[in-house]
């Protein structure tokens, strides 16, 4: 069987392989993880909750380590620390509010009768990760489903493969079961076939519009229920009454921070032509401040995109475009560390338009296209000329015109003078080709619970 291999974006070195499980052992593991449910359910909520938060403590003690591994696999800056800020926040609030959202709701409670919906867990969830934001993206179903009572089985993405081990390591020494969470390493057919013959009661997949499609076939007919968060094209809109600087400050984080490797990162701007001069010069020299180089160089504020290819596609994008008479306003040889390869330089486009790709396919790199627009109409119709729907971010000084505005726009979650944030407290989830389903917020748990009805007379 061929390995798996971890080529880093740092240096191009191979810097972890792993072999992956043929279809017979994955069919026992899961089958393992199937036998270890009922009696992790079993045990008490509070139980539970406390080997959970447990387990993130003692990730939280490998920081440095992690740190470090994040960089080799997927080229973040080590200035940046991880992601623990977002794990433990959303660990401590999925925990918090456990309780109340695994709660019965109880209809009748008298002498005759006894009525009741409870929370029951769906059994094993299958968590399929991606790499840009390897913790945080599993941890938003790991932590509710374990807490719900579910057994869990995490195939993390190729190129981030030790963080699936990281967490396995610090849930086991936590006191989870082995077989309560295991970490996987699978091939693609072997997954689709664990998919097909209903290995799992639940599965979670974060990744490409193809890649979703792959899993819902896969899932086809077994009525098994899917949460895929997919592609996306998240806008920015700039309104004439917005602030200017925190504008610029907040979308070009929001475009550019992680190599733009962001789900919810800024991947177009549209600006009131009041602003769109004063916009657009602060946003060159915003991004002219960047340090493009090596993710363990304190300087670097921007780092590798995780693997070679994924740079080629915003080179042909942003190609395409000048072809087109886009124009750009970022010179690459101010970041002489772009070296062809993953290590690109970041660029802002102006007379861009949506019949370029780089306006309405995914990017998922430092590049930003900016337009110009006369007014909301013209600005909601661009918004909503897209296949995505994950996050818009829309910039104005009153709630009731940004609530106003949001609710004309097809996504999932409407930002007013923010971007690319999650709250816990909110549902996290898109429309359109991003995908179906939601994660976080006490809806979160019922994505991995199921309602059961109880209905007791007596007699």
């Amino acid at each position: 069987m061929t390995p798996i291999q971890l080529i880093s974006p740092v240096d191009g070195s191979v810097y972890a392989e792993r072999l992956p499980m043929t279809l017979d052992a994955a069919r026992s593991m899961a089958a393992a993880a199937r036998a270890a449910q009922k009696p992790w359910a079993a045990r008490p909520l509070a139980e539970r909750i406390a080997l959970v938060r447990k387990g993130i403590a003692n990730l939280n003690a490998m920081k440095d380590r992690v740190v470090e591994e994040l960089a080799w696999q997927m080229g973040r800056p080590t200035r940046f620390g991880g992601e623990f800020g977002g794990v433990n926040a959303r660990t401590d609030y999925m925990a918090d509010i456990a309780e109340q959202a695994l709660a019965l709701v109880m209809i009748e409670d008298s002498a005759a009768f006894r009525r009741y919906i409870a929370r029951e867990a769906l059994g094993v969830v299958f968590i399929v990760a991606p790499w840009n934001y390897p913790y945080l993206t599993t941890i938003n179903t790991l932590i509710p489903a374990l807490i719900a009572g579910n057994t869990v089985v995490l195939k993390h993405a190729s190129q981030t493969m030790l963080v699936g081990e990281r967490l396995a390591e610090a849930f086991h020494a936590a006191g989870i079961p082995a077989d309560v969470f295991q970490n996987v390493v699978l091939d693609h057919p072997t997954t689709e076939a664990l998919i097909a013959g209903r290995a799992f009661n639940f599965v979670n997949f974060t990744g490409s519009v193809r890649g979703g499609q792959a899993i819902e076939r896969a899932a086809a007919g077994t009525f098994t229920p899917l949460g895929l968060e997919l592609g996306g094209k998240d806008p920015g809109y700039v309104r004439a009454d917005a602030n200017l600087d925190a504008a610029v400050d907040t979308l070009m984080d929001g475009a550019m921070f992680n190599a733009g490797q962001c789900c919810c990162g800024i991947e177009r701007i549209y600006v009131h032509e009041s602003l769109y001069d004063a916009f657009v010069e602060k946003s060159v020299a915003w991004v002219n401040a960047l340090t493009l180089g090596n993710p363990f160089d304190a300087a670097s504020t921007l780092g590798p995109m995780a693997n070679k290819r994924f740079a080629d596609v915003v080179r042909a994008q942003t190609a395409e475009a000048i072809a087109m008479g886009a124009r750009p306003l970022i010179d690459p040889k101010a970041f002489p560390a772009d070296d062809g390869g993953a290590y690109l330089a970041p660029q802002i486009l102006v007379n861009v338009s949506h019949a370029m790709r780089v306006m309405t396919e995914e990017s998922f790199g430092p590049v930003v296209g900016i337009m110009k627009v006369r007014d909301d109409a013209e600005a909601l119709r661009l918004m909503n000329d897209s296949p995505y729907g994950l996050t818009a971010s829309i910039w104005t000084q009153d709630y009731d015109t940004a609530a106003a505005l949001g609710a004309q726009v097809e996504t999932g979650t409407v930002y007013m003078n923010r971007a690319d944030y999650l709250d816990p407290a909110l549902c996290w989830t898109g429309c359109k080709d991003t995908g179906r389903g939601g994660s976080l917020s006490f809806l979160g748990y019922h994505s991995v619970t199921r309602p059961k009805s109880y209905h007791l007379k007596k007699v």
